[in-house]
């Protein structure tokens, strides 16, 4: 009886209390244009100036903000808002503050100026992933100051280095200060919604369950120096471009369950673009080439070596050593060599069938009744897989609807978010973390 009278009192408290939308917007826009202008690049990596924002706006609104510097200028930031039921592992939300580089002389515009045009916010981290964090925390502010005690505890987790690994940020925290962020469940980034990506107008809100494995192979290629003038078959560069094509040539993958299910949910063919088919195969990617002798590389030298990387991307479940096993033997040339240039991280898929994404399920038809929500899996790497490995239950939310122009701009010279879809976020963020999960 106790337990559903709270039941009852929490879902009263939470439709009565509303934050002061238009002033919230105001708030969260304001913050993200300020977190924008710091060029948080990684790397260096440098997250002071970010974090100091950040923490002064938790701290401004009564959050108690803990500081961890993992290394010089890699600090990341934790705070937790208490929850009714404080037996209950909590919900993990997390961020990043980190962002790639920029070819400053490839934008139209400052990416650092987070100016404000055509209906989008500019800037470099807009979309990956600083506009989503900002949406995490004004939500958990909006949640305090409404005076909702959430279901469970509720942890904010600012990582600083999502961008390289994660070596001084989730990994680091995972290591020394596992106990502060152990959670049941996780928000991190990752999906989106859209009417084109994923199935041609039809809304659809995909809820990231799982991402590919990340394998990165150095293919060496060993040949006889000469001179250009005198074409010879044991030419390196000839040896590697053969092998190239072979490696890429990729046996068709079995169909993965979780994208098995983003068809019974949509109800409608994937819409066919580079994001769907990434999604459902093992991916290559030719990343970089190089060969030549002297500085620059003079054109009548055959090199006796050449080098090239590929960026193999594989679907949960997909065993890394049998893929390489089998590129190699396409490949099936002695004078080249495969090395393993990263460390393969398979951490499986979550499980959709949870509390928690029936409250995200909920809160986004609440603003978009006719969408369709399905697990889905993302082509791309999250600081969730490292989570995902010691147990928790994680799923990436981006709780706006993008179109493939805008969703395309991640790491591009052209990102940016829809400033009315960025409102639209803080209120779907806000009804989830108000739910029962």
């Amino acid at each position: 009886m106790k337990r559903i009278f709270l039941l009852i009192l929490a879902a009263a408290v939470s439709e009565a209390a509303e934050p002061n939308w238009p002033q919230l917007e105001k708030s969260a826009l304001d913050l993200l244009q300020r977190y924008l202008r710091i060029a948080s690049i990684n790397p260096p990596g440098d997250t002071t100036a970010a974090a100091d924002l950040l923490q002064g706006a938790l701290e401004s609104h009564g959050f108690q903000v803990r500081r961890f510097t993992a290394a010089p200028g890699y600090v990341n930031l934790l705070t937790r808002l208490p929850g009714r039921d404080r037996s209950r592992k909590p919900l993990l939300l997390m961020n990043h503050m980190d962002v790639v580089p920029v070819d400053r002389a490839a934008w139209k515009m400052d990416p650092f100026g987070a100016v404000i045009q055509d209906g989008y916010v500019w800037g470099r981290g807009a979309l990956d992933m600083k506009g989503i964090g900002i949406q995490q925390i004004l939500s958990l502010i909006a949640l305090k100051e409404a005076g909702v005690v959430p279901a469970r505890d509720i942890v904010l987790l600012i990582t600083a280095d999502e961008e390289m690994n994660g070596t001084y940020g989730i990994r680091w925290m995972i290591a020394n200060h596992w106990k502060e962020i152990d959670a049941e469940y996780v928000l991190d980034e990752g999906g989106f919604g859209t009417r084109e990506i994923l199935a041609q107008g039809k809304l659809v809100f995909g809820v990231m369950v799982g991402e590919k494995q990340s394998v990165w192979l150095r293919l060496r290629a060993k040949g006889t120096a000469a001179h250009g003038s005198q074409p010879i078959p044991d030419n390196a560069n000839l040896i590697l471009m053969r092998a190239i094509q072979r490696a890429m040539e990729l046996p068709a993958a079995q169909p993965h369950p979780v994208v098995a299910e983003m068809r019974r949910n949509i109800a409608a063919p994937l819409a066919a673009n580079k994001y769907t088919a990434a999604i459902q195969a093992n991916t290559a990617s030719l990343t970089t080439l190089q060969a030549g002798v002297g500085s620059p590389p003079k054109i009548n030298v055959i090199p006796s070596n050449s080098e090239a990387t590929l960026d193999c991307r594989l679907l949960p479940g997909v065993d890394h050593r049998e893929f390489i096993s089998e590129l190699k033997k396409r490949i099936n040339d002695p004078r080249v060599s495969v090395e393993l240039a990263s460390t393969p991280n398979d951490s499986g898929v979550s499980s959709s069938q949870t509390p928690l994404f029936e409250a995200i399920r909920a809160a986004i038809r609440k603003h978009h009744p006719e969408a369709v929500v399905t697990p889905m899996l993302v082509p791309h790497g999250t600081d969730s897989s490292n989570l995902r490995l010691k147990g928790m239950i994680a799923y990436g939310l981006t709780p706006m609807v993008l179109d493939l122009a805008t969703a395309g701009t991640m790491h591009s010279d052209a990102e940016r978010i829809p400033v009315a879809e960025f409102y639209k976020g803080l209120r779907i963020f806000f009804d989830v973390l108000k739910m029962e999960y």
